[in-house]
């Protein structure tokens, strides 16, 4: 796996119908900076709206997984997702004129295809990793599915499914490295139970289903008039069913293929955590629910872990930037580097030296930065998070409204590295920023506070 982020060359399309709305869509993938991540853009709405494919946005996972904003919502996102993940994409705008994606073949085959042709372009930027140190298990009581998750070398994935079903027996797909992903998952396609189709249709979905993006999977005998009618439904002359209980009008590609499916949907809806996972994840019947639910529980892990801090990187701002942005000025400029910034978060680098001037008079025998001083830091990385949405920062001054919350857990001493990592609680609105600041001193988490500042511009 590549260590740094990864973007396309060059600009494609790509076109087809929804799968649940029939509707046409067509897409456009763009490059995208470091540090965009994967944002959908509805170029047929008033003002483009932007939709993050993040878990954030996540709206419903009723046989799809959809994404919401403010009003803006994109729909089955996950074979497009799953493509993107397994080509190890961190950076795309994809501008869309429809509310869902077209669903192709029913498989990720055709989206890895064209993004492959554009070329893939690495970036100055670190990849962001979830690097598995212990094992986390989590089960759905109310469907049976079960995600277990293992230190590895590398991101590994083990899926099982079982329907109880007669056609459909119990099976099981692996996928030991996201570079094999293109040869042997992206083409496994999407599938349905023949019984299921009728309630589907009458919640106003698959509409843009045919026999020709979807295995339809047969368990009870059909009679002929009850083909004649499919036949009608899905615009074919003829209707019959295989032996093997599949509508005739398909192979399978793989004796295991709904299986390759389901291991396929569990990273598409995975990549909503925005971050790449070394671990091994052990899979037994998963499903768009389930796997959300997955990944709240792992976003929430993540929170605690420290951000990876390389001083080889190039700084996303160095402490020149940093001075044109901030008024603050030695001793009382505690930052000197971002590591990453977005629209909703910032890491800071404050290297701590035993000539700060604050040692001389805080416990001389026993130095320790002040908590104080920690938090005033913490605030300075926010307030590089806050300007950096307006054109002139150099024209405005940050202000503490509240501070709330505040643990300080370890000490901070003289040759220790702090890594301030904030995250927005809420979007920015008039000039306000609420935010979950956490420090860390290598992995270990020394304080973590709740900030709220405000942006006012000098007169």
């Amino acid at each position: 796996m590549p260590n740094y982020q990864q973007t396309i060359s060059t600009t494609q399309s790509i076109n087809g119908y929804g799968l649940h709305t029939g509707r046409k869509s067509s897409l456009t993938f763009k490059a995208a900076p470091i540090n965009t991540g994967i944002k959908f853009i509805r170029i047929d709405l008033e003002n483009n709206p932007i939709i993050e494919a993040s878990i954030a946005n996540l709206d419903q996972t009723n046989r799809r997984t959809q994404l919401k904003k403010n009003d803006a919502i994109v729909q089955t996102t996950e074979h497009l997702l799953a493509a993107l993940k397994g080509l190890e994409i961190d950076n795309l705008f994809i501008e869309i004129d429809s509310p869902e994606l077209p669903i192709l073949d029913g498989s990720s085959k055709v989206f890895t295809q064209v993004l492959s042709e554009s070329g893939i372009e690495q970036q100055s930027a670190p990849r962001k990793v979830f690097r598995v140190t212990k094992t986390y298990h989590y089960k759905d009581e109310d469907t049976g599915s079960e995600y277990i998750l293992e230190p590895a070398s590398e991101f590994k994935i083990d899926v099982q499914i079982d329907y109880n079903s007669k056609v459909l027996q119990v099976s099981s797909a692996q996928l030991n490295s996201l570079s094999d992903f293109n040869n042997e998952i992206s083409d496994a396609r999407t599938f349905v139970f023949l019984h299921e189709i009728k309630p589907l249709f009458e919640q106003g979905l698959i509409k843009g289903g045919s026999l020709n993006n979807a295995i339809v999977f047969v368990e009870e005998k059909v009679n002929s008039k009850e083909l004649l009618k499919l036949a009608e439904i899905f615009n074919k002359k003829d209707i019959d069913v295989k032996e093997q209980g599949i509508l005739n009008n398909i192979d399978l590609r793989y004796e295991n293929e709904p299986a390759r499916h389901k291991l396929l949907d569990v990273i598409g809806d995975l990549a909503l955590c925005e971050r790449y996972i070394q671990g091994h994840l052990k899979v037994i019947k998963p499903g768009h629910k389930s796997n959300i639910a997955f990944a709240k529980k792992l976003i929430q892990i993540m929170k605690k872990e420290a951000p990876i801090y390389d001083p080889n990187q190039t700084p996303v701002k160095d402490i020149h930037q940093i001075m044109d942005m901030l008024p603050h000025r030695p001793p009382f400029l505690l930052i000197d580097k971002i590591m990453e910034l977005s629209d909703k978060h910032v890491v800071g680098i404050k290297n701590v030296t035993m000539n700060e001037d604050f040692f001389n008079g805080h416990f001389p025998g026993a130095p320790v930065m002040p908590g104080v001083l920690q938090i005033e830091a913490m605030a300075q990385a926010g307030g590089i998070l806050l300007l950096s949405t307006v054109p002139d920062p150099e024209n405005y001054l940050t202000y503490f409204m509240k501070i709330d919350k505040v643990k300080f857990k370890q000490k901070v001493l003289p040759g220790d590295t702090i890594v301030f990592k904030s995250e927005l609680i809420s979007p920015i609105r008039r000039g306000i920023c609420h935010m979950f600041g956490q420090a860390f001193v290598g992995e270990k988490l020394v304080m973590e506070a709740e900030l709220m500042a405000q942006m006012k511009k000098v007169n």
